[in-house]
């Protein structure tokens, strides 16, 4: 008797609660995140920019693994990983935090959802976390447990998601603010629901508190969003490098710093909580920073797909940075692309040069995001 042969590379590579229903919906290409299978294809991806923009689309991100942090010392522990202030942030908020290691370098980019008073999720970049947060515990003085939950988060994103989402949840659910959640259930599918995404459209996040119910969640929201403009998609590389969005391990790393990204709102040093990395992050403050990242609109023909390389960057003759994410935007109809450059280099209108597989192409510097949420465009 034929087996039907299964997709995938062995069991240490973990599928997704979706990851069946995914393939039933037209996914044809996967990357691993967190080790995990994503979802990366489902047919045209400027189809799928398009969808996104437009109308809405539903992704898979279970890779978006959730760090638990439960405990009486929980909100302080919990900042003692990042050096934003948490100090006002209430029950049912959600922020946008950086994790530094003693030397301010970025670890992870994860969304903060607070659940209760002595309950935390740090949802995921991709990198180990769970592993360096009971590691930190270990030696902490502080009383939590830190576990990975089974919860596995969906984006459905894009102007129409709010309407998908009435339709699923009922009026309520309009009244939900930009970073904060809530607590529901679908048809007795334990949720938390969040205003948030990785998309810079409108979007919201479904965390699937049981696994089981995967299947059933997915084909639910489609039955529902169907009718009213829903595909199945992925995180859109064009969009979210239209809106200057960062992805781990591209745009920063163990080596990057925040200052260097322009994300100084997110680092509170003058506060008298303790985290790990201030005094690093404090003579990096003072002393200023080498190099920023930047945006850049880059000459010659659309490119054929994002970068899978570091191009190196050059200016008169000297390597002054390299670009970390490109791509065409059939919207702005310009090949645009997120850099780290020399300070030097980083002035609006700066040209440069990138060294690319099939060529060397004139750039020039340019403001992030190239797109911002008010729909206005970039001057290049």
């Amino acid at each position: 008797m034929m087996q039907a042969r299964e997709f995938g590379f062995g069991t240490q590579v973990r599928k997704s609660p979706y990851f069946d229903a995914t393939i039933r919906w037209g996914a044809q290409g996967f990357s691993v995140y967190n080790h995990m299978y994503i979802p990366r294809d489902f047919g045209n991806p400027e189809q799928n920019f398009w969808n996104l923009v437009n109308d809405a689309i539903l992704c898979d991100v279970a890779v978006e693994r959730q760090v638990e942090i439960t405990g009486p010392d929980a909100a302080k522990f919990t900042q003692l990983l990042t050096p934003r202030d948490l100090s006002t942030m209430a029950v049912g908020q959600c922020k946008y935090v950086l994790i530094t290691n003693a030397y301010g370098g970025i670890l992870n980019d994860p969304i903060l959802l607070r659940l209760g008073e002595n309950h935390f999720w740090l949802s995921l970049a991709d990198s180990d976390i769970l592993l360096w947060a009971q590691g930190v515990a270990v030696h902490s003085g502080l009383d939590v447990t830190i576990t990975e939950p089974d919860v596995s988060p969906l984006q459905l994103q894009g102007p129409k998601s709010g309407e998908i989402m009435r339709a699923l949840f009922g009026d309520a659910i309009m009244d939900l603010r930009y970073y904060w959640l809530r607590e529901l259930d679908l048809d007795g599918i334990p949720l938390i629901v969040s205003r948030t995404g990785w998309s810079s459209e409108l979007g919201y996040e479904i965390y699937l508190r049981d696994s089981a119910y995967g299947d059933i969640l997915w084909e639910r929201i489609m039955a529902v969003g169907g009718p009213l403009g829903l595909k199945p998609g992925h995180t859109s590389t064009i969009r979210r490098i239209e809106g200057g969005m960062l992805s781990y391990h591209a745009d920063a790393d163990i080596n990057t710093n925040p200052f260097e990204l322009g994300l100084d709102r997110l680092v509170n040093l003058d506060t008298d909580a303790e985290f790990i990395g201030k005094f690093a992050l404090q003579r990096i403050r003072d002393n200023g920073v080498t190099r920023r990242q930047v945006g850049l609109i880059m000459d010659g023909a659309p490119l054929p797909g994002p970068n899978t390389a570091f191009w190196v960057i050059h200016r008169d003759g000297q390597c002054v940075g390299k670009v970390t994410s490109a791509v065409y935007s059939p919207r702005l109809e310009k090949n645009i692309a997120l850099a780290m450059v020399s300070v030097d280099c980083a002035d609006i209108g700066t040209p440069l040069e990138v060294e690319m597989p099939f060529g060397v192409t004139g750039a020039t510097v340019a403001e992030r995001p190239f797109f911002d949420p008010r729909k206005k465009l970039a001057a290049a």
